[in-house]
């Protein structure tokens, strides 16, 4: 029998019990996968605690990306066959198993140029990239752009991915090691947050002038911080709250400080189109087979272990990608 991670109680990393579980046959439009790799991101997390609710409710399996093959497809599903090499990024949540049905609509086929390791790793990252720096603020050569946590999965192809467009990359980290890290994918100025003020040093860095965008998924920490470090007319896009959820805001704070922009997008939106999901994975597999972004996955960790691999996020252990690699 097939196992998966299944959640009975929101909390720490230690409700994530690792269980048998059936899988159905798939039904009409669906495909039966069988996981070769599942993604680790921080959105895992909010839901095992229920910041974000599940869904249906609890238990909860988690995960929201993996690669894997096509075992069995169900009725009406035609441009897909058991052999097929497939990745998805969304939902439906629940990638954290050694086998699932998936709606077909929602898997996109993997070109022999990226491996299955790479491909899990990278679709809910590399579409969140995808869809940041190409349609929430479509950033374009000669901008300056700033991203907290430059080493963490987004941050790295990201980084890539602007300086590939012309931007100048400003980014920050939490730790020496991190910060060459991150200069080594992209950006050009990499701030050490546990040492330095990042609106001080972004304001030396830009003559003043301050970013066109920054890209928060910091949260708490970093907000207000933020705000100060885009330039009047500029975007704050606020995607995640790795900190903490951002307290309630007086919007008439846009208006003080330079008629700012501010959003609070979710990739889930920005591919809930069948047509918008593939034209994503698309751009997102171009750049990375030209070289253009590389995708490196940093951490392993058995899917039974999920609990660790939770823990280590969580307290900023891991650089880059991670990936669960099923038994």
């Amino acid at each position: 029998m097939p196992k998966a991670i299944r959640v009975h109680e929101h909390g720490g990393p230690d409700v994530l019990n690792y269980e048998d579980v059936s899988v159905p046959e798939p039904g009409k439009g669906e495909v039966r996968v069988r996981h070769s790799a599942i993604g680790l991101n921080f959105l895992d997390c909010y839901f095992r605690t229920g910041l974000y609710p599940a869904p249906n409710g609890l238990p909860l399996t988690p995960g929201n990306e993996a690669a894997g093959e096509v075992v069995a497809v169900g009725e009406g599903v035609g441009d897909l066959a058991p052999g097929d090499r497939i990745a998805y990024a969304g939902g439906p949540i629940g990638a954290y198993a050694q086998e699932r049905v998936m709606p077909a609509d929602r898997v996109v086929k993997v070109p022999d140029a990226i491996a299955d390791q790479q491909a899990a790793a990278m679709m809910l990252k590399g579409m969140t990239a995808e869809y940041l720096l190409r349609r929430t603020f479509k950033v374009k050569a000669g901008d300056t752009i700033l991203f907290h946590a430059a080493a963490g999965g987004v941050g790295l192809m990201l980084g890539q991915w602007a300086k590939h467009i012309g931007a100048t990359v400003i980014g920050t980290a939490g730790s020496a090691d991190k910060v060459e890290l991150a200069k080594a994918h992209g950006y050009d100025h990499v701030i050490d947050y546990s040492k330095d003020n990042f609106v001080e040093a972004v304001n030396d860095l830009t003559g003043g002038k301050k970013c066109d965008v920054v890209y928060d998924a910091v949260g708490k920490d970093t907000f207000q911080g933020s705000l100060d470090c885009v330039r009047p007319l500029g975007m704050l896009v606020s995607f995640g709250q790795s900190s903490g959820p951002v307290p309630p805001l007086d919007i008439g704070i846009l208006s003080r400080k330079g008629s700012l922009f501010l959003t609070r997008p979710t990739l889930f939106t920005y591919i809930a189109k069948r047509q918008d999901l593939v034209a994503s994975a698309n751009a997102l597999f171009e750049v990375v087979a030209s070289g253009a972004v590389t995708v490196e996955v940093n951490q392993h960790y058995p899917l039974a272990e999920a609990s660790r691999a939770h823990t280590d996020l969580e307290a900023r252990r891991t650089t880059g990608a991670t990936v669960l690699v099923p038994g």
